[in-house]
């Protein structure tokens, strides 16, 4: 489903009335503890209130600098929380998000929702069943310059778009994992910024890809109102910081968006008080589980849609 026929996004400053909403965190990785448990733990909305891992040792680390319980298994981890917070591989994340949805826990999501479309599609299936608040953690839709870019593109006729999402993160480092090293930049990077040109643009209606997803691929997307957009994706390239950039270009006016631009500090308490505002007040957010199955649609129409090389 295109997000254009969705809910708007909340977008709540005031004070917070609420209790907080008791969080469970799945993993404890260096994304996990560095983001999810800190940013979850800041709160007012959100507590972190247990974390598990399936090393024990590591979800110690996390829990620990919050006063968070350890749970020795994930079933322990549901029986202390209301929501959970994945923070793991594609593949785990699909085994166990069906599993916290069936317990009637609110999931907040990583993007992919699994590592394929059928293992996505039992993700969302799971959430839709238990009519559970779904949200995944598109990082840069949650940031005032993004939406403003949305807004503003939205507003004009656009003809064509050229993007990019690069960076070297898959070199060495934190980022450098097995699943990210096996499937390349379209199942990390692609949800990103195909969810950025689709909403920005209009919904994709065919997508195409050339190119290698472990060092560099391209994809060509038509959209409903007709405009034809590109994109480029590695995680393989030697730059100082990422690069996201989208440039659109109609027959009266241009419109860049560069997340060089953003602090993506900025996202995160908006991305923890529109989640737990979905929760408490039980209203779907328009980046839930079905956006995130949408997307995985695409990406996998874009790996059947494959240019050979000639």
């Amino acid at each position: 489903m295109g997000e254009q026929n969705r809910n708007t996004v909340i977008n709540d400053s005031s004070p917070w009335i609420h209790r907080p909403v008791e969080i469970g965190l799945v993993g404890a990785g260096p994304w996990a503890r560095t983001m999810h448990a800190r940013i979850l733990a800041e709160g007012p909305e959100t507590r972190l209130a247990a974390v598990w891992a399936r090393r024990a040792e590591a979800a110690q680390l996390a829990a620990e600098p919050y006063g968070a319980h350890v749970a020795a298994s994930f079933d322990e981890l549901l029986d202390h929380c209301e929501a959970v917070a994945f923070a793991v591989p594609p593949l785990v994340q699909a085994e166990l998000a069906p599993l916290a949805a069936k317990r009637g826990k609110a999931v907040l999501l990583e993007k992919p929702l699994g590592p394929d479309l059928p293992s996505a599609r039992r993700v969302a299936d799971a959430v839709a069943e238990a009519d559970v608040v779904s949200q995944l953690v598109l990082t840069k839709r949650y940031h005032p310059v993004t939406r403003a870019f949305i807004a503003d593109a939205r507003s004009i006729d656009v003809a064509g778009a050229r993007s990019c999402y690069l960076h070297g993160g898959f070199l060495s480092g934190d980022f450098a994992t097995g699943w990210r090293l096996e499937h390349g930049a379209l199942l990390d990077l692609g949800p990103h910024l195909i969810d950025l040109l689709d909403a920005a643009i209009s919904p994709i209606t065919t997508i195409r890809s050339s190119g290698d997803p472990r060092r560099w691929i391209e994809l060509t997307c038509e959209h409903a109102n007709g405009a034809v957009s590109q994109a480029s994706m590695s995680g393989t390239v030697a730059l100082p910081r990422a690069r996201t950039r989208i440039e659109l270009f109609g027959p009266e006016t241009t419109l860049s968006y560069d997340t060089a631009e953003i602090d993506h500090e900025e996202c995160w308490p908006v991305l923890r008080r529109e989640f737990a505002t979905a929760v408490r007040t039980n209203t779907p957010s328009p980046l839930d589980a079905q956006r995130g199955l949408y997307l995985q649609a695409l990406m996998d129409q874009a790996m059947h849609n494959r240019a050979e090389p000639s």
